[in-house]
């Protein structure tokens, strides 16, 4: 049996058991952010989390990566607990995550292919400077951006900051890839190109993808499943076409802003928007 801190090839890449979480309010209080939460994300499938804002996206990703603790339950990735492993194991597994940031998180100061090599300097020693720069030119051969190697980072439009983005979470091989709002602030054009390029991703690196969106339109085009957040608890977690069939009345009125909903029961497929 595999304890808690051992990375397990056989695991799930993501596993949440009863993971609770609040914070203190200014009225001496507390916000319960994250109630009970039980998830699994399969391996090699893109799993979107979407919800309201302030239903706790964003703070279940934060555990993912071990930015946060759980105040109980266990939030594991590849097997390991990322609560109670030590900060080394919780390294080597940072080191199979690769992640999309909501603004890109760029460095200003460095050129596109510098901050695309970054993550290298960090966790492949092994690589000469050759081979950094061959993989770095690769990866932008991949997000649609050949020869911006030496571009100003100040130069590059919204959706180029996205795509270099992605650029460097993948430059790394990992196994798991995390995607932060990747649609905020985009034109809907963009937006869409954005979509087609991360499905595309996903087909050549066949690694695990999750996505955490308010996008609806772009989360159908992008998911294999779909967990809900709404107060803090899932209350969806399947296939697209199982929560898109879900009588849940929140789940419903999240969804049915953007989509016309098969009513309850009814066998057939609800009417997804899709671009391409």
């Amino acid at each position: 049996m595999t304890d808690s801190t051992t990375l397990d090839g056989g695991a799930p890449p993501i596993e949440l058991r009863h993971v609770s979480k609040q914070f203190p309010t200014s009225g001496g209080g507390s916000l319960v952010v994250l109630d009970d939460v039980s998830l699994t994300m399969p391996r090699g499938q893109t799993t979107a989390v979407i919800g309201p804002s302030g239903t706790g996206k964003s703070v279940l990703l934060k555990h993912i990566v071990g930015l946060l603790r759980p105040d109980s339950g266990e939030v594991r990735v590849f097997g390991v607990d990322m609560a109670t492993a030590p900060e080394k194991r919780v390294y080597e597994v940072r080191k199979r995550v690769g992640m999309l940031f909501q603004d890109g998180a760029l460095f200003d100061s460095l050129s596109t292919g510098d901050n695309i090599a970054f993550p290298l300097a960090r966790h492949r020693s092994d690589l000469t400077a050759k081979e950094r720069r061959e993989r770095v030119e690769h990866v932008l051969e991949m997000v649609e951006l050949p020869g911006l190697y030496n571009r100003p980072t100040s130069a590059l439009s919204g959706g180029q900051r996205k795509r270099v983005g992605l650029a460097r979470a993948i430059v790394t091989e990992p196994e798991l890839v995390l995607f932060d709002e990747p649609n905020s602030g985009l034109d809907p054009m963009t937006s869409d190109a954005i979509d087609a390029l991360i499905v595309s991703m996903k087909e050549k690196l066949h690694v695990t993808f999750v996505v955490i969106s308010h996008d609806i339109v772009g989360t159908l085009n992008v998911a294999d499943r779909i967990c809900m957040l709404y107060a803090g608890k899932v209350v969806a977690n399947g296939t697209t076409a199982e929560v898109t069939h879900s009588d849940h009345p929140m789940v419903r009125r999240f969804l049915g802003r953007n989509l016309v909903l098969p009513e309850p029961g009814d066998p057939a497929m609800a009417t997804l928007p899709h671009i391409g």
